[in-house]
């Protein structure tokens, strides 16, 4: 029972306080043109992030592409290397001999996703790269610290491609 007295007191608390707030909207133009105002406020800041999210984007390139790097270099690296194609490859082979089908199967799903990975990622490096150009244009992120790192990103590129 004092629940519903409590309930009742906020409900009429709100009323009480939304109340004559609306009916000043409704009677006043003053208080419409406030909310025009706002919007015409906001748009200065549209040139610098167009809801896209391109400053996060910025500011995360040089980590995105570091990340970029070293999946590039886990995938292709040899036999020996946790996470590689070729470590991947020779598990397959091994459960070929061993005749255990069950499992040749979902490794070689797993192979499969595997090699996909490689020509996806290098094509998210190459758009990376764009971004980071363009991010050094406008200023923004550590896109603009990336420009000098660029002749070291895209070495990079070129090393993974190798």
């Amino acid at each position: 029972m004092h629940r519903g007295k409590s309930a009742l007191v906020a409900c009429a608390a709100t009323a009480a306080l939304l109340g004559p707030v609306g009916i000043a909207a409704a009677d006043g133009s003053a208080p419409a043109s406030a909310p025009a105002a706002s919007p015409s406020a906001k748009a200065p800041k549209a040139p610098k992030g167009a809801g896209d999210g391109s400053r996060g984007l910025c500011k995360r390139a040089k980590r995105i592409d570091k990340r970029l790097d070293r999946a590039l270099k886990r995938l292709k690296g040899p036999a020996t290397v946790r996470g590689s194609v070729a470590r991947l490859t020779k598990r397959v082979e091994r459960a070929k001999q061993a005749d255990h089908t069950e499992v040749q199967t979902f490794l070689d799903h797993k192979l499969t996703f595997r090699r996909s990975l490689v020509p996806t990622l290098e094509q998210r490096q190459k758009d990376l790269s764009k971004v980071q150009k363009w991010c050094a244009a406008r200023g923004e992120g550590s896109g603009s610290d990336s420009a000098s790192d660029s002749g070291s990103d895209s070495g990079g590129g070129t090393e993974s491609a190798k």
